[in-house]
């Protein structure tokens, strides 16, 4: 038995998460429609002795991208040697095309037993991008409007556009800079359907690295361009930090959409950071939609993936080794 990391990216619109989910009721493994079960099926194609059962590093939610997301499998080989991993980001990539998946695999890396996707992670960086309607369109009510202004079909389940006429984005940074360092996130802890208990079992102990607030840029055709940035500023937010709560980086960003608008203020901000409770989010806030947001990298130490008399390389390199 061999263990294999996976890199991979994803269009999350037509997936109903990365987890795969499980019919109790007739023991259904299969998933077509998450991210993990098309993968694991993909991986049959290779015919290996054992059933392959993904372990995540990440899971996204229902409509959530990922740039770079990984997981790590054990396969067992018929011969018992380990798979060609060039064969493997090949084998799967041809059946995503096949069925018209919007999964790509970038590289497939054979790592130690002793390498966990989830537990060996040592950040995550996330994405959210973000469409504002410049201030001279906002202040023109006709235009303010989601059904009738102008939107560029190519960001259509890609960004959250906005287009209220107060948005101002150095209140928004500002808020959302005092997220950064170690705090109790659980007024941002959403929690699952169907397990009311989740909220007291989980940690919501977490460290945010860094946010950062940068201008963005539109993924529009020539033809929309012009158009787009007549109308649009784009600004992208990039959270970086170990570990997130469910829902944790949409609920923070619907609370800084909101901070933005006026809707609420910076103590209102503070009371939600520092009393630290489900009764503490305000009502006027919005959690930020899922198809804006993107895991854009999960980051290993190389000594992790690197077997102990191979030359360490770094991760990056033999991420982007296989994609070049």
């Amino acid at each position: 038995m061999n263990r294999y990391l996976i890199n991979l990216s994803y269009i999350g619109t037509r997936f109903r998460g990365i987890q795969r989910k499980i019919d109790k009721t007739i023991g259904q493994f299969k998933d077509p429609h998450t991210v993990q079960g098309v993968i694991e099926e993909a991986l049959l194609k290779l015919r290996p002795v054992n059933e392959p059962l993904l372990k995540l590093s990440s899971r996204t939610d229902t409509g959530v991208h990922a740039l770079h997301n990984t997981v790590h499998v054990d396969l067992q080989r018929p011969n018992g040697k380990p798979y060609d991993t060039h064969r493997i980001t090949t084998t799967l990539n041809r059946a995503f095309e096949k069925e018209a998946q919007s999964l790509r695999i970038l590289s497939t890396v054979h790592v130690p037993h002793t390498f966990h996707a989830r537990l060996c992670a040592k950040s995550r960086t996330y994405l959210y991008r973000l469409a504002v309607l410049k201030r001279k369109y906002a202040c023109d009510s006709t235009r303010q409007h989601p059904h009738s202004r102008f939107i560029p079909i190519e960001e259509h389940d890609r960004c959250y556009f906005l287009g209220h006429s107060q948005f101002d984005i150095v209140t928004f940074a500002t808020v959302a800079k005092m997220f950064e360092g170690m705090h109790d996130f659980r007024t941002f802890m959403a929690v699952a359907k169907g397990n009311p208990r989740q909220q007291e079992a989980m940690h919501s102990l977490r460290r945010i690295d860094q946010i950062t607030v940068e201008r963005g840029q539109s993924m529009t055709a020539v033809f929309n361009s012009e158009q787009t940035e007549q109308f649009y500023d784009f600004w992208d937010v990039r959270i970086r930090g170990r570990s997130f709560l469910y829902r944790q980086v949409r609920r923070m960003v619907g609370a800084w959409v909101a901070a933005a608008e006026g809707r609420i203020d910076e103590r209102d901000i503070y009371r939600m950071l520092t009393v630290p409770s489900q009764n503490s989010w305000c009502s006027n806030v919005f959690v930020a939609p899922a198809y804006a947001l993107y895991l854009c990298h999960v980051e290993y130490d190389p000594n992790d993936i690197t077997f102990p008399s191979a030359e360490p390389e770094s991760y990056h390199d033999q991420l982007s080794g296989t994609i070049a």
